[in-house]
């Protein structure tokens, strides 16, 4: 597949949303609209009695409060990692010292092309949390335990908080 045009067609300061064309050698043709977005990096915050900590905020577009893994934008110029630590500090006062890549993925390939990858951060210290203007940010640790039974019965409902929390069961064992 060649990209053969791509018209901006509104920009935000969060993402920017094109009109493309691409072609393939066999003259297959595919049109979209695609939300442009510069990636996400989530934190999943491990202490030294195995909890997690999630985040509560109310998620405009979903209409509701929900509990999730802490996550924020990748800033133009920085990598993923250097998101994760700076946001692990906005949205939770942690900073780690040990950080590792659980997973990264695009959460609806269709037509965002944003892509999330989450870390496990680990050896915490606490301070303050320094969140943005519009966000109003509940944290609370839970066990892996607990996390399971909110999954299991639809409470969690977010897909990074899922992925992660299940690929830390699944393939680290929850260590």
């Amino acid at each position: 597949m060649k990209l053969i045009s791509s018209t901006q067609l509104i920009r935000t300061p969060i993402f920017h949303v094109t009109s493309d064309r691409a072609l393939d050698p066999d003259g297959f043709e595919i049109k979209r609209a695609i939300v442009q977005h510069g990636g996400s990096a989530v934190m999943m915050p491990i202490d030294d009695r195995r909890r997690v900590l999630l985040v509560k905020q109310y998620r405009l577009p979903a209409r509701r409060y929900m509990w999730e893994l802490p996550a924020g934008r990748v800033d133009e110029g920085e990598t993923p990692l250097q998101a994760a630590k700076r946001e692990l500090v906005e949205e939770a006062g942690l900073r780690a010292k040990k950080w590792a890549k659980l997973a990264e993925f695009f959460p609806s390939p269709g037509f965002l092309a944003e892509k999330m990858t989450i870390y496990t951060a680990r050896d915490l210290t606490h301070g303050e949390a320094t969140p943005m203007e519009d966000e109003r940010i509940e944290t609370k640790w839970y066990t892996a335990r607990e996390i399971d039974k909110l999954i299991q019965s639809g409470k969690i409902i977010d897909a990074k908080t899922m992925i992660g929390f299940l690929r830390w069961q699944r393939y680290l064992g929850g260590k």
